[in-house]
């Protein structure tokens, strides 16, 4: 079997470690982060992983990232039961307009279990380090790939460490997640470039952490995700009677900056009538801030050439997306069960493996990427055109002016609702569901029909004055 080294010990680092190790395959694990794996869930929460920005703040896996869990690592996903993660049914949170309520065949699709990022990644490390064929090493800092140049394709053999060591690989898996050095080697070899497309997704995001004393969660009373004007909250229940609050913003509204101090955050919270009750609980982190969040989607290729063979972009290495869709950890695992069935029919051909790899990566990660992006830009420009006072732009691509409508039709219709979800849940890319027939009539004969619902919140006046 294949020797394999995987670059990043997170969430897909270490997934694809234990898939491809109960493969058969002798798999390494390096993670630049020295902190071992916690023993306990409580001591998870206090845990030093540095070299994640995002590490503490909202976390969500999706409904399709379950799914794969639950298939591909079955104990990982008992053990994040067992270590508390809460039970989440989506289809719970059918709007009281729609009339027909009726369970159907496969609904069962929709139900997720959810925890800290902190609380998922201790489940997974347990996991790895008792896999006998995984081994993890942290406290490594990867030099450089080790390349084999000639008059073929560059191909990757092997990584030097820092410390001089040498570790030779049938494949190298790049989960080092959006901070990725692949580019800057590849750069410092002469290789490439590869492609890449890039941009700021526009927001800011504050946050906090709470718990309750009798281990349970706020009700739910709109969507998990709610726009409210310029701003929007995202509330993620979690393990063990906790959850986060997460208010996002433009990071070119200057005024809304104001909500890094915590009493200005309070405020605008409390004033969202459909929110302030998740302010009702022990605050268990500080406030966090996190900005220049990138919209970023790479193909080890160039002009329709692979560039590099013998290493593999996984996750947000490949492409990464704003992270208020929670759609990050799903799309992640998806990505390493595609890596296992791609390394199983293909890796002993370096050339064959890197076209079946980013076929499989086109196929089944981009269509998410590319569908975020796009929410992301309308959302922005909605947001920019009501801080100035204007009627938000329609939207330029018949793809997202039907998305836009589907937000209005859901609220009347169980099936657009189970479509709207899947999309949510990392099920089905929006883009399959317009492809149904007679879907796109349906959805725009109902938001003709019916006025969208707001949830109630601080107009712009009142939000400027809640943070003078």
């Amino acid at each position: 079997m294949a020797r394999i080294v995987v670059l990043g010990g997170g969430v897909c680092g270490l997934a694809s470690g234990l898939m491809l190790a109960r493969d058969g395959h002798e798999v390494t694990v390096l993670e630049r982060d020295t902190a071992p794996v916690p023993e306990s869930v409580d001591e998870a929460w206090e845990w030093s992983r540095d070299g994640v920005s995002q590490f503490r703040m909202a976390h969500f896996l999706q409904p399709g990232g379950r799914i794969v869990l639950e298939q591909e690592l079955p104990d990982v996903f008992d053990g994040l039961v067992s270590a508390g993660a809460m039970r989440m049914d989506l289809l719970e949170r059918m709007p009281p307009t729609v009339a027909d309520r009726t369970r159907r065949a496969g609904d069962e699709r929709f139900v997720t279990y959810t925890a800290r990022r902190p609380v998922f990644e201790q489940v997974l490390g347990r996991a790895a380090e008792d896999e006998p064929s995984l081994r993890v090493r942290r406290g490594v800092t990867v030099k450089e790939p080790i390349i084999q140049l000639g008059n073929g394709t560059p191909h990757v053999t092997g990584i030097r460490l820092d410390s001089g060591e040498a570790l030779q690989a049938d494949l190298v898996v790049d989960a080092m997640g959006r901070g990725s050095q692949l580019p800057r080697w590849c750069s410092d070899a002469n290789i490439g470039p590869l492609h890449e497309e890039s941009e700021d997704s526009g927001f800011i995001y504050y946050g906090r952490y709470f718990r309750s004393q009798d281990g349970t969660t706020p009700q739910s009373f709109g969507p998990l995700l709610a726009p409210l004007g310029t701003f929007s909250i995202l509330t993620l229940p979690s393990d063990n009677g906790t959850w986060s609050v997460t208010v996002y913003i433009s990071s070119g509204d200057q005024a809304l900056k104001r909500m890094r101090h915590p009493d200005a955050w309070n405020a605008v919270v409390k004033a969202c009538p459909a929110h302030a009750h998740w302010l009702d609980g022990e605050p268990i982190s500080d406030m966090m801030a996190m900005g220049g969040v990138i919209d970023r989607y790479r193909r080890p290729l160039r002009d329709g050439q692979i560039q590099l063979t013998g290493i593999a972009l996984l996750g947000d290495a490949s492409s990464c997306t704003n992270p208020s869709l929670g759609r990050g950890m799903s799309l992640g695992l998806l990505h390493a069960k595609c890596l296992r069935e791609v390394v199983g029919s293909h890796l002993q051909d370096p050339l064959e493996f890197a076209q079946a790899w980013d076929a499989a990566t086109e196929a089944q990660l981009t269509p998410w990427y590319r569908e975020t992006v796009a929410e992301d830009r309308n959302r922005l420009s909605e947001i920019e055109a009501l801080r100035d006072g204007l009627e938000p732009p329609q939207p330029s691509e018949p793809s997202q002016a039907l998305a836009g409508a589907l937000l209005t039709a859901i609220m009347h219709d169980p099936d657009l609702f189970r479509a709207f979800l899947e999309s949510r849940s990392c099920l089905m890319p929006l883009s399959e569901t317009f492809a149904r027939v007679g879907v796109p009539e349906r959805i725009l004969e109902l938001a003709g029909e019916h006025e969208r619902l707001q949830l109630p919140g601080p107009d712009r006046e009142d939000l400027l004055r809640l943070l003078d």
